[in-house]
């Protein structure tokens, strides 16, 4: 008669593969999570430049910028995906300069915590890096 032979799988050859896992869960999350922390910050390059076109096209309409976004079109006080919130704020005549501040889980976002749009005669500025601007 033939000797049985135990199916499956060693207590050793169980934590190896665990101990492993771990290993690569460890390098690759933070990872994972700053490259989506990055794509999040999208949401506040589409809001500040909603808030562009709406501003060129009431400069056209009225001649100056918008003092306050309740008088541009489609421009709320956060981003579409509600990860930043949105401020306008007059530095001239013709000059302003907006700002998405991140909230909620995108405060994460240590090097761009908030995203700046300066714009003076129809020339605009992103700040505060062409990094946070995914550029």
């Amino acid at each position: 008669m033939a000797p049985l032979h135990a199916r499956g799988f060693t207590l050793v050859e169980v934590s190896v593969v665990l101990c492993v896992t771990g290993v690569l869960a460890a390098v690759a999350l933070p990872s994972y999570r700053q490259h989506g922390l990055r794509m999040a910050r999208l949401d506040a390059v589409q809001a500040l430049t909603r808030l562009q076109a709406a501003q060129e096209q009431h400069r056209a309409l009225h001649g100056l910028y918008a003092s306050e976004m309740a008088a541009l079109r489609g421009v709320t006080p956060t981003s579409p995906q509600q990860r930043y919130a949105v401020a306008l704020q007059p530095t001239g005549p013709d000059s302003y300069r907006a700002t998405a501040s991140a909230q909620g889980l995108q405060v994460d976002d240590r090097d761009c915590r908030a995203l700046t749009l300066e714009v003076a005669q129809g020339f605009a500025q992103a700040g505060p890096t062409a990094q946070c601007w995914n550029r």
